[in-house]
């Protein structure tokens, strides 16, 4: 129960400090000075895309909780066999790393109409992705090899269904920067893909956050910290 309370603490903190940016209690009608300077009117800061965007974020946040909460009680039990961590989920994990720093670039660069730097970002974010997909692959591969199979222990299946559930909202991503990627390969204006590029960006970042917990609470990493912070506390 510890997991899950540190995992959604983590992220309400997130979604409220990113909430509390989009000032979604401004009454512009109350404001003096020109339309276009206020949000909430025809050339809102926050448009609808972001709030949706966040209100997605919550909802898989959530279906993450449940499955840490899920794991977290099922490994006390006698049958639970903990599997060996194959080396590859830390290269893995690197390239995850990068391909969320490669859409910060990208973010950055859009925001500075750097249409090169742009692309590069998007292409090397999009090529770290796949090899990360790709190195999950190979991680199942190595566990199936090993005789880890996935209906052999409560573990095993945990292992492979978390991994799965996180690879294939990844690949929805993968969609998305495809055909922002697209756009501007096609040579569109920045003013219409800023928006689709810093959403990009919002999700590689939560799906890296969501990873490295994951990561920490199959490798026990986690509980280990747990611990740590009880003892400082205590």
């Amino acid at each position: 129960m510890s997991a899950i309370i540190l995992f959604m603490a983590v992220i309400a903190v997130i979604v409220g400090w990113w909430l509390s940016q989009q000032r979604l209690t401004a009454k512009p009608w109350l404001e003096e000075g020109p339309i276009g300077d206020f949000p909430g009117t025809g050339a809102m800061t926050s448009p609808a895309a972001k709030i949706g965007l966040g209100v997605f974020l919550a909802v898989v946040g959530s279906l993450f909780a449940l499955f840490i909460s899920a794991y977290s009680m099922r490994m006390n039990m006698v049958d639970w066999r903990a599997l060996p961590v194959p080396r590859l989920l830390w290269f893995n994990t690197g390239v995850l790393v990068l391909s969320s720093a490669a859409l910060q670039w990208a973010h950055i660069a859009a925001r500075r109409d750097d249409m090169d730097g742009v692309i590069v970002g998007l292409l090397v974010g999009g090529a770290s992705a796949v090899t990360f997909l790709v190195g999950q692959l190979l991680v199942w591969q190595q566990l199936s090899y090993a005789g880890y199979f996935l209906a052999s222990n409560p573990a095993n299946s945990f292992f492979y269904l978390i991994t799965a559930v996180h690879g294939l909202h990844l690949m929805g991503g993968l969609v998305a920067l495809g055909r922002t990627t697209a756009k501007v390969w096609r040579g569109a204006e920045m003013s219409r893909v800023r928006q689709s590029v810093e959403l990009c960006a919002i999700y590689w970042h939560f799906l890296l956050a969501v990873w490295l917990v994951l990561l920490g609470m199959l490798t026990g990493w986690t509980d280990d910290f747990i611990d740590i912070c009880r003892q400082l506390l205590n």
